[in-house]
């Protein structure tokens, strides 16, 4: 789409921006003075001058967004080195300068909160990442792998809830009802004041 606009001002994709102004400035003067001439030379002009504007503002706005994304790779990369040395507070920082947050983004902030220990919101992001990009298989692998590692952590509090749930259980009969043996003891006392009681009679 954009390739019309530099074939427009008779340029490359590879022109400078120095090189767009020039030529920009060129054919506006020239479009400007010919929209004087008497009739079709001068509607041409007109109509040209039209299509100049929107060439050279689209080529602009283009330019501007490769800019961005650009600075945004280099600075996504910074963040993902400030993870790997372990300076989560600084890729924080980082990441909060982003005024647009990409999968990229998200899946970064997913790995802070991962390393902070805080699960729901690492899955949280992850969810978003795989959204913007659902393709991507790092997004996908990460979150299969974190869903993993939760519910192996559910099974083993659920094991020591049942364990502790065994021992809470033999405690009290223990100590409320007592052992066999004093059970037993109880048991033969009774039977002698039965026997003792029959006897007398």
């Amino acid at each position: 789409m954009v390739n019309k606009f530099y074939e427009f001002l008779n340029l490359t994709e590879n022109a400078s921006d120095e090189m767009i102004e020039s030529r920009y400035a060129e054919l506006k003067a020239k479009y400007l003075e010919d929209r004087f001439l008497v009739g079709e030379a001068g509607n041409e002009a007109a109509r040209n001058l039209e299509k100049l504007e929107t060439a050279y503002l689209s080529i602009k706005n283009e330019r501007r967004e490769k800019s961005n994304i650009n600075e945004n790779t280099s600075a996504l990369s910074e963040v993902d080195f400030l993870i790997r040395n372990g300076d989560y507070e600084k890729a924080q920082r980082t990441l909060d300068t982003f005024d647009e947050r990409s999968a990229e983004w998200h899946y970064l902030q997913s790995v802070i909160y991962y390393k902070k220990n805080w699960i729901n919101e690492s899955k949280n992001q992850l969810q978003i990442a795989m959204q913007i990009e659902p393709e991507n298989a790092k997004y996908k692998t990460t979150y299969d792998k974190l869903n993993e590692k939760i519910d192996f952590e559910k099974q083993q509090q659920s094991n020591q809830q049942a364990q502790s749930g065994v021992y809470s259980n033999n405690m009290p009969q223990q100590q409320m009802g007592g052992s066999f043996c004093d059970t037993c003891t109880t048991c033969l006392c009774v039977n002698c004041l039965v026997n003792m009681c029959c006897n007398c009679g």
